[in-house]
């Protein structure tokens, strides 16, 4: 009798409210998931990678991202109060993992399981698939709760609903303000700003280029001595001709004109990207210890580009660098992929690409090998 009365008070008291600790939790995670590093840099990628595709405009897709997390951070908080629990927070709490499930059931038949669908941003990556199956958990834990819970136990103060609502849609307006500088006018500041450094760089970068000068320069007094030697001078140049690729458009000459010439390394960055600053530092390491190492170029996203200064002092190097705004970013890069982004070009062909954190992320030593190997090794 004892343990029968046990279970019914466990599954009629104590279960219901760990379901809604647990329901809370995951909306309030989802809301704070999705501004994750910054709102500056989550809310724009969360509306060209997840919005843009489902039709909205730029302007619509700004104002919907911020409903819409304000929303969840909404549900989150009032998943925890009795005021129209069972009349109202349930239901569309259920409604919106609804609507987001049928959203993911039409992208997996159209695109596939891949990528990572935004519920959590890019603080917890999840699949399509992942995201489904956890708002079908959640749905079921809501019907629980809605089964188990008492109407007549309701709080009737809608005021309070719509007060705490208001706050947390409001709130995500403040923290992820719309309006931004343009990227001219933010490129002007930056050049401004790092212009002290300059002479310091260019003197770098002139040291740098006075080496393959003096190789130039000893090239022709080499061959003169060896011209005697006809068949050795045609054996070299044949093998550098062919130990490379064919030219190729990589689809990347709108950013750097000479981004097709040669060996490159172009880089996909966010200023106050964590994993992009350890990226590139590890580049740097690289470059440090290769004197033949491909030249590295980056393309930034335009925000929080007053970071770009500390960026470069933390990856131990300046590199030449394009900002592009949001949308373009994403567009070259891809909405498919994700920060950070490195591409081994070798006159214009991919020879590898990494974007990412998960398991395209970018691997330091298998990038030293390949850009160690030759073309016919690479082959």
């Amino acid at each position: 009798m004892t343990t029968d009365m046990e279970k019914n008070s466990f599954v009629n008291k104590q279960l219901p409210m760990i379901i809604k600790g647990l329901m809370a939790f995951m909306f309030l995670l989802s809301a704070v998931a999705k501004l994750y590093p910054s709102p500056n840099l989550a809310l724009p990628t969360f509306e060209i990678k997840q919005l843009l595709p489902m039709g909205f405009s730029e302007t619509s897709a700004a104002y919907f991202s911020r409903i819409l997390i304000g929303c969840e951070l909404a549900l989150g908080l009032l998943l925890l109060q009795k005021n129209y629990f069972k009349r109202l927070v349930i239901p569309v709490s259920f409604l919106m993992l609804l609507v987001f499930s049928v959203h993911l059931t039409y992208e997996i038949s159209v695109t596939g399981n891949s990528g990572n669908c935004g519920c959590f941003g890019s603080l917890l990556p999840m699949t399509p698939f992942q995201a489904l199956l956890k708002n079908i958990i959640g749905m079921g834990l809501l019907i629980f709760l809605y089964v188990k819970t008492n109407k007549a136990n309701d709080r009737l103060n809608f005021s309070f609903l719509a007060a705490v609502t208001f706050a947390s849609v409001l709130g995500v307006f403040l923290v992820g303000p719309m309006q931004r500088k343009s990227s001219a006018d933010v490129t002007q500041e930056l050049m401004q700003q790092m212009e002290m450094d300059s002479d310091e760089q260019e003197t770098s970068v002139s040291s740098d280029e006075k080496a393959p000068d003096k190789v130039v320069s000893d090239t022709p007094k080499t061959e003169n001595k060896e011209v005697k030697d006809e068949k050795t001078a045609p054996k070299v140049e044949e093998k550098q001709e062919v130990d490379e690729p064919k030219a190729k458009k990589s689809g990347f000459a709108s950013q750097f004109g000479d981004i097709d010439k040669g060996r490159k390394i172009l880089c996909f960055f966010a200023p106050g990207c964590d994993h992009c600053k350890e990226t590139a530092k590890a580049l740097t390491d690289l470059a440090a210890k290769d004197a033949a190492f491909p030249e590295v170029k980056i393309v930034f996203m335009d925000e929080e580009t007053e970071l770009i200064p500390d960026f470069f002092t933390f990856a131990g190097r300046k590199y030449a660098f394009k900002i592009l705004d949001v949308g373009s970013f994403w567009t070259v890069l891809g909405t498919t992929k994700d920060t950070p982004g490195v591409f081994y070009l070798w006159n214009g062909n991919i020879v590898k690409e990494y974007d990412g954190i998960n398991e395209r992320a970018f691997k330091k030593d298998e990038f030293r090998k390949i850009t160690q190997k030759k073309w016919s090794e690479l082959k």
